[in-house]
């Protein structure tokens, strides 16, 4: 284990992603396993390096991922955003760059709870008139 790691934790939906950025050669290991292996789409897979491709990282780094909560997406957009502000410890002059693409803002969107009385969290029962 090397000496200097930076640490960031990132969140999505109720996802919750600790990220540890190590420096390497550029391997990327979620939970265990390699990237290809987690993430299933190559969409997912290009969001989780978003961050490193904007401020040309990719092979500087070898991170570890250890996320929990949510679905594939919600932990995609979970990791891309620990990802993000471990790179602003690491460096913060790509601060900037980082926040203009937004990647540092917590996307704050979540579901929203069902109302009693209601088929939903909008969705009211159908109304009949007789």
């Amino acid at each position: 284990m090397s000496a200097v790691q930076f640490y960031a934790t990132g969140r999505r939906k109720t996802a919750t992603a600790r990220v540890y950025l190590r420096p390497g050669g550029g391997g990327l290991v979620v939970n265990h396993r390699p990237i290809d292996s987690y993430f299933h789409t190559d969409a997912l897979k290009r969001v989780v390096r978003e961050p490193l491709v904007l401020t040309e990282t990719q092979e500087r780094f070898d991170i570890l991922v250890n996320v929990a909560g949510g679905g594939e997406a919600g932990q995609a957009g979970a990791i891309r955003h620990g990802i993000a502000r471990a790179l602003v410890q690491f460096d913060v002059a790509l601060r900037p760059k980082l926040k203009t693409a937004g990647f540092l803002t917590r996307d704050s969107r979540v579901k929203e709870r069902k109302k009693y009385g209601q088929r939903g969290a909008r969705a009211r029962f159908q109304f009949s008139k007789r």
